[in-house]
């Protein structure tokens, strides 16, 4: 039983960092069959489980069983358990219930923090996709990084208040939220409170109504940080103000740490009472500038890796070029670009993204348009070779690996993937095709054929990987 728990545990962790359709498709029924000082065994249904899992999803099931048993765990290992189906294992999760249990629990959290402010205890935290690592630094913004890395290993000592300013989507609540699960991270016992300032309106009003403002006092008294976000949201509220100013206070003298944001200096937050600004200066303000071009590259390439979602150089080249605002203009690009590839199975290319930044209302550069149009006007097929050729390229294998017999699984795929699209783009007959791959029978291209077709529609990544190589010889 215990397994099941630690099980639980991993899954709650693993569906945080990844999309809730993959986490259907391809977990679905899952058990530890094995601990060991260094290893953790899973169990899986079937062995397309186990190669999807072992493919896509090592690592976060590995850095999972670290954070859950010890970092003494160096690997995780999967095998089809034929005893997983059985009622009375105890030791196996369903994940489609788990999911759906684990929607109702946010829920509830999501419901309950919106009623008050949201005190996070190390024993209750849930991971977070905000971490200092996953940050991208450039220049503009390495003073508010490394003053937020110095403040987790410090808190309340060093750069306090910390005061964080810059426009819109720069990253402000990224660090914010990262430095908080940092310190959580490092400091077992302290209380953290992440709050928005319209959320802490939302609690003060509530207060006054319910004649509750010596309790609300008395819970800020009893945390270690508080972050608040936006702070430019408490113009013209004056109570709410005074209230802020008075929990500064009780922070400040107990040397609790507080980290601030706003989307311009203290100085010029004019709509503020003037000794509620003088106190956000009282430590260390730092600013938040644009991302270069480098780095919005980066960026885009980074969020994508996050999302599992493979982004061609050229595309996000060409984002970067066009995208140039702030990092959540990129990151909405990159979804609007997800959305489209899991409704049509579109892959991104330089004239589909062209296409759409222009009609989202970006300019587009035309020295990539010209580059599109010239790979637009060479990619066009002559025979079979050329898309023989592209398999082989696009698979980074040799193409008398493809052409020849070997059951190795890094030619198995690039073979049916070859067959497939000599059959659907070109209308070649089962028996040509068969001849060229070395002479095989009717039977044994059609399965193949077939067997593609199928795995295509179960497969995002593979479908993903074939209308790559399609739009690369312009089929």
């Amino acid at each position: 039983m215990e397994k099941h728990y630690k099980l639980k545990n991993i899954l709650s962790d693993v569906i945080s960092t990844i999309k809730k359709q993959d986490f259907l498709v391809y977990f679905r029924k899952i058990s530890i069959v094995e601990i060991s000082q260094d290893k953790v065994v899973f169990g899986t249904v079937s062995s397309f489980m186990k190669d999807n899992l072992e493919a896509k999803f090592n690592n976060i099931l590995l850095q999972a069983a670290k954070r859950e048993f010890s970092d003494d765990v160096s690997s995780v290992e999967f095998i089809v358990d034929s005893n997983i189906d059985n009622p009375s294992n105890s030791d196996a999760v369903d994940c489609q219930s788990f999911l759906k249990e684990n929607s109702k629990t946010t829920k509830k959290a999501e419901k309950e923090s919106r009623t008050g402010i949201n005190v996070v205890e190390r024993k209750t935290a849930t991971p977070s996709r905000y971490s200092l690592k996953n940050f991208i630094v450039w220049g503009d913004n390495q003073l508010a990084y490394s003053a937020c890395e110095a403040v987790t290993k410090n808190p309340g000592k060093s750069y306090n208040p910390l005061y964080i300013y810059g426009d819109v989507g720069l990253g402000k609540t990224h660090l914010l939220q990262a430095t908080g699960n940092e310190i959580l991270a490092k400091f077992k016992s302290k209380k953290v409170v992440y709050t928005t300032a319209d959320k802490f309106i939302t609690e003060y009003v509530t207060a006054v109504k319910k004649r509750q403002i010596d309790k609300m006092l008395e819970k800020f008294r009893n945390i270690d940080v508080l972050v608040i976000d936006d702070v430019q949201f408490l113009s013209k509220k004056e109570q709410t103000q005074n209230e802020l100013y008075n929990i500064f206070n009780i922070l400040y003298d107990a040397n609790k740490q507080i980290i601030i944001s706003g989307d311009r200096a203290p100085k010029e937050l004019t709509e503020l009472e003037p000794r509620l600004r003088s106190r956000f200066e009282w430590g260390i303000t730092v600013d938040i500038g644009k991302p270069d071009f480098e780095t919005r590259l980066a960026i885009i390439q980074e969020k994508a890796r996050e999302k599992e979602f493979m982004i061609p150089h050229d595309v996000a080249e060409f984002i970067a070029a066009n995208v140039t605002e702030n990092v959540r203009e990129l990151e909405w690009v990159l979804n609007q670009m997800i959305a489209e590839y899991e409704l049509t199975g579109n892959t991104p290319t330089l004239s589909r993204i062209a296409q759409k930044l222009q009609k989202l209302s970006f300019t587009t550069d035309l020295l990539w348009e010209s580059k599109a149009a010239e790979k637009r006007t060479s990619s066009t097929i002559k025979s079979y070779e050329d898309i023989l050729d592209a398999v082989s390229s696009h698979f980074g294998i040799e193409k008398e690996g493809i052409l020849w017999e070997n059951r190795k699984k890094e030619f198995m795929i690039p073979r049916q993937v070859g067959m497939y699209l000599l059959k659907t783009k070109m209308n070649y007959t089962y028996e040509r095709i068969g001849n060229i791959f070395n002479g095989r029978n009717h039977a044994s291209v059609l399965y193949s054929c077939n067997k593609m077709d199928k795995m295509l529609k179960k497969d995002k990544t593979l479908l993903y990987e074939v209308n790559a190589i399609k739009d690369g010889v312009g089929i």
